[in-house]
């Protein structure tokens, strides 16, 4: 029997399919861009409410200024490192959660990456959780793409996606949603990292909030296969 945040009916085979369908569309994604761990770190806390082209802008400002590092974001200032991130919007709130991740690895990690990631899965999700500005989907990112643990990153191109096709409800919660991927696929980092990037891919450019194009779609003939009413 599904658990409860389970679709009344789902066949494993279809998160298959669509993992095929997308990358015999659209190839491997080659996620997440960054030069460090870090720099992966701070991209996933700087792409909240903004597109990546303006996240890219704020870390190459970040690069200039030697300070993609933990020790090189602590020396700056709160104004400095505002200005620096402007371009990735809202930036007085990111300069506050980036300022909050370094002091939180600094404090529990003694400013290492590498401590940080040594700390089983389940803690330190918990424990990325608990610092100010960072909230699962965020979490998970870093746990997937910098600390290569096989997380699921769920986000709003997923949960789209997965209700259009009749898979989960709209009411359906973070945690519902990552089961679904969690508990019907093997846990697999690069898989999950690869299946992530493919429903980015698909979101952006064809299952749009408004009028989605699912003629041209590589996921448009498993609509067919849908299971009942939305």
């Amino acid at each position: 029997m599904p658990g409860p945040h389970y679709p009344a009916v789902f066949s494993v085979p279809q998160l298959y399919r669509f993992y095929h369908h997308l990358f015999a569309h659209f190839g491997p994604q080659h996620w997440w861009p960054g030069r460090s761990r870090f720099e992966v770190i701070v991209g996933a806390i700087l792409t909240q409410n903004t597109n990546w082209a303006n996240v890219e802008k704020a870390l190459r400002n970040l690069r200039r200024a030697s300070a993609l590092s933990p020790r090189g974001l602590a020396r700056l200032s709160r104004t400095e490192l505002a200005r620096l991130l402007r371009p990735a919007g809202y930036f007085r709130q990111k300069t506050r959660k980036l300022a909050h991740f370094v002091r939180f690895l600094r404090q529990r990690y003694q400013g290492s990456l590498s401590q940080m990631f040594r700390t089983p899965t389940a803690r330190l999700r918990a424990e990325l959780l608990a610092v100010n500005g960072v909230g699962e989907e965020t979490a998970d990112s870093i746990l997937l793409y910098a600390g290569r643990r096989p997380v699921f990153v769920i986000d709003a191109y997923t949960r789209r996606i997965l209700h259009r096709h009749r898979l989960v409800s709209s009411a359906v919660s973070y945690r519902g949603l990552q089961k679904l991927f969690e508990d019907n696929l093997p846990h697999d980092a690069q898989l999950y990292n690869e299946y992530h990037a493919l429903l980015v891919a698909v979101g952006k450019r064809y299952c749009h909030q408004r009028a989605p194009d699912c003629t041209a779609c590589p996921l448009g003939p498993e609509l067919e296969k849908s299971y009942g009413p939305a």
